[in-house]
């Protein structure tokens, strides 16, 4: 199975200048998030992309591209129906492929040797079936996530074959019906934000619209039924997320990647010196007191 295509979704109302903004990447050069996107997209072995952006956002999105702008088509959301719908205005754009599929408000951090989004394709590839990926994640964060509950896949700690999947679950449905063994407790495995998907839920999704009359659905309503319908798996991934939409989350996503970059050390110097006259002038004003 080839991954040759992604969709990014970046139609939220009240998310969609995220994607927009400029970061520092690691080689010290200013891109947008939406750009870095696309690059760890293109890393990963995809050829085109699809961008799902809030209607009359295309000029704007097409400049945060960069130098990308031929591999990348952009896909208005007509209405707000929900995360489900955004990722299903793609599916004439994936057609009968499987796609990569991350949210653009994220930004996404690899600690190991392969990012994470390559990582996810590969083992698509291998196993020829949708795989997302996932972290343990204490129970207070439940109702930021989507979350899933199966077993592992025999010889592998880190793969797991996914039976149920819950949006933003409360902790006793989660301790009742996503429980892995394995996993400690008062944690769950929790969706990082990177999928690997088939044709499969391009159709799930358009089955549930059509359901729906209007009403919005979710992406996780499309992966509970897959889980029930083919092989599906979920895969940890030691990286790092950052939502851009948290209280602090560009400033925090910025660190995190100036830290796992190559001016690391100027950046955690100049955090010292700020930390060093923060306290300095405390204490001068204790004593002026």
């Amino acid at each position: 199975m080839q991954v040759r295509k992604a969709i990014l979704t970046a139609a939220a109302r009240t998310q969609r200048a995220l994607p927009l903004q400029t970061l520092i990447d690691s080689e010290g050069n200013k891109k947008a998030l939406l750009e870095i996107l696309i690059e760890q997209s293109l890393a990963a072995g995809v050829e085109e992309i699809a961008v799902v952006v809030f209607p009359g956002d295309e000029t704007s999105y097409a400049q945060a591209a960069g130098p990308h702008g031929a591999c990348v088509t952009f896909i208005p959301q007509p209405e707000p129906l929900g995360y489900g719908h955004a990722l299903y205005c793609g599916h004439e754009f994936t057609g009968s492929d499987p796609f990569l599929h991350m949210v653009g408000d994220h930004l996404y951090v690899s600690t190991g040797t392969t990012p994470s989004a390559r990582r996810l394709v590969e083992l698509a590839g291998q196993e020829r079936c949708s795989v997302s990926g996932v972290q343990p994640t204490r129970e207070s964060l439940l109702p930021r996530y989507g979350t899933v509950g199966g077993r592992r896949v025999s010889g592998r700690s880190d793969l797991y074959r996914v039976e149920t999947v819950i949006e933003k679950p409360t902790p006793t449905e989660a301790e009742q019906r996503l429980l892995v063994p394995g996993i400690r407790t008062g944690s769950y495995l929790c969706f990082f934000g990177i999928h690997v998907l088939t044709p499969k839920v391009m159709e799930i999704l358009g089955r549930k619209l059509a359901e729906a009359k209007g009403q919005p659905v979710t992406l996780v309503d499309a992966l509970a039924e897959l889980a029930r319908q083919e092989q599906y798996l979920a895969v940890e991934d030691t990286g790092r997320r950052y939502d851009l939409g948290d209280p602090y989350g560009l400033l925090i996503a910025q660190l995190a990647m100036a830290l796992s970059g190559r001016d690391r050390t100027e950046v955690l110097r100049q955090i010292l010196e700020l930390m060093a006259d923060r306290e300095l002038a405390r204490s001068e004003a204790g004593a002026a007191r």
